[in-house]
C-alpha cells in the first residue's frame, strides 16, 4: 500500500513522462518537414499545382530530469485578441493560365501596389524597371481580381521575418499555373545575404524562374540567400500594419505558421503614376 503522498509522486511523475513524450514526437514531426533555409519560402508553381517547403527551425532538446519532482504545469495563456477586422464580404476567384503574360507596363513609370487589407492598408513601391516581368504579373493579376478575398497564410517569426501571401487557396500549395523570370538578384538593397525590413519579394522554390503569385514581405532584417526576386518597397505606414499582424504572432508557437491575426487582401490594385 503506498502512501498518498506517493501515488502524488508517482502520478506526477507519470504524467510528465507522457509529457516528454508527446514532445518528442513533435519535434521528430517537426524534424520531417522542415528543410533547409534556401528554400524556406518554396514554392513549385507549375501548371496550377505546388509544392510547399517550410523552414527548418528547431528548439533544442529538453534535458529536464524526469526523477525530479514534478508540479502541476501552469494552465496556458489566453490568445492575444484579434488586431484585425472581419474580412470583406466576397470570395476567391479560382483562376489559372497557361502562359505568363505578355509585358504589358511601361518600364520606366512609376507603380504602387496597394494591398486593402483587414489590419490595415499595405502600400509597395514597385520596381518596375528592375523587375518588369514581376510587375508586369502582378498588375495581370490585380486586374484580374486573382488576391482579392485571399489569406497571407504564412508568419515566421523565427530566423527569418516574413509575412507570406499571395495564394488563394490559402495552403501555400497555390498558383497561376505561369511561373516568372527571375529578376534583380543583384538589387543594391541586398548586402550580406540579409533582405532588409520593407522588402517586397517573391517566393520560390530555390530554383531558377519559379516564381509564382506567392510573395513575401519582410518585417525584420532577414537572412536569406540572394534568390527571391526583390521587387517592391513597403510604405512606413505599410510597415506599422506588418508590426501589428507580426506581434499577434503565429499559431504554432514554433516561430513558423499561420498568423494568429486574420491577416485577408479584401482588394488588390496596382496603379500607375
Amino acid at each position: 500500500m503506498v502512501s498518498q503522498e506517493q501515488r502524488r509522486r508517482q502520478l506526477a511523475r507519470e504524467k510528465f513522462l507522457r509529457q516528454q513524450q508527446r514532445r518528442t514526437e513533435a519535434r521528430r514531426k517537426s524534424r520531417m518537414r522542415n528543410s533547409v533555409i534556401a528554400s524556406v519560402l518554396g514554392v513549385v508553381l507549375v501548371g496550377g499545382g505546388a509544392l510547399y517547403t517550410t523552414g527548418a527551425f528547431e528548439q533544442d532538446d529538453d534535458k529536464t530530469n524526469a526523477n525530479a519532482e514534478v508540479t502541476p504545469s501552469a494552465a496556458p495563456t489566453s490568445k492575444a485578441p484579434d488586431p484585425c477586422d472581419k474580412p470583406a464580404g466576397g470570395k476567391v476567384k479560382s483562376q489559372t493560365w497557361k502562359k505568363e503574360p505578355a509585358v504589358a507596363i511601361d518600364k520606366s513609370a512609376k507603380y504602387t501596389l496597394k494591398l486593402d487589407t483587414t489590419c490595415g492598408e499595405i502600400d509597395v513601391a514597385l520596381k518596375a524597371s528592375a523587375a518588369p516581368h514581376t510587375v508586369n504579373s502582378f498588375d495581370f493579376l490585380a486586374k484580374k481580381g486573382y488576391f482579392d478575398h485571399s489569406t497571407c497564410h504564412r508568419l515566421t517569426t523565427n530566423g527569418i521575418y516574413v509575412l507570406q501571401c499571395g495564394d488563394p487557396t490559402g495552403t501555400g500549395t497555390g498558383g497561376p499555373g505561369y511561373t516568372i523570370p527571375d529578376e534583380n538578384l543583384k538589387d543594391a538593397s541586398l548586402k550580406d545575404n540579409i533582405y532588409p525590413a520593407g522588402t517586397v519579394a517573391m517566393a520560390n522554390t530555390g530554383q531558377k524562374n519559379s516564381g509564382g503569385s506567392q510573395f513575401f514581405l519582410v518585417y525584420q532584417d532577414s537572412q536569406l540567400p540572394p534568390s527571391y526576386t526583390p521587387f517592391g518597397t513597403v510604405s512606413d505606414a505599410g510597415m506599422k500594419v506588418l508590426k501589428k499582424i507580426a506581434d499577434a504572432g503565429e499559431s504554432t508557437g514554433a516561430g513558423d505558421g499561420a498568423p494568429n491575426a486574420t491577416v485577408v487582401i479584401d482588394k488588390a490594385t496596382v496603379t500607375e503614376s
